[in-house]
């Protein structure tokens, strides 16, 4: 069975192009269009791995990371923050909120594709 990852963001290239990359890798994808969407794939889906926007409609990243940390059958779900916002303090908040890691966008996709695979895959 393959490792399902959910990718929230609210800009459809970002999906499309996040959804044929982590499938490609072998990843089952979920999809999540603004930040209640997110919530509520991560309660439905249970994914290993969340790929979060930040600015979203509805709920932010940031909400989306708080409400998932503070659910007793959430929070060992791992979160990466993918943003434009890449401000020290910006990359702090999410840190301190909960989120695994932060990338900041523009990103390299092959960087992503290494992060997620260190997330994901124990080291040996």
């Amino acid at each position: 069975m393959s490792t399902k990852i959910l990718i929230a963001d609210d800009e459809p290239n970002i999906l499309i192009s996040l959804e044929f990359l982590m499938k490609r890798e072998g990843y089952e994808v979920v999809l999540a269009r603004d930040g209640q969407e997110a919530i509520d794939a991560i309660e439905r889906e249970r994914p290993a791995l969340v790929l979060l926007d930040v600015m979203m409609p509805v709920k932010t990243g940031f909400d989306v990371c708080h409400e998932v940390r503070n659910s007793e059958s959430l929070r060992d779900t791992l979160i990466v923050m993918l943003t434009a916002k890449g401000r020290d303090t910006d990359v702090a908040k999410g840190l301190a909120l909960g989120a695994n890691a932060y990338m900041t966008k523009p990103f390299s996709t092959r960087e992503l594709v290494q992060k997620v695979k260190e997330m994901l895959e124990p080291a040996p």
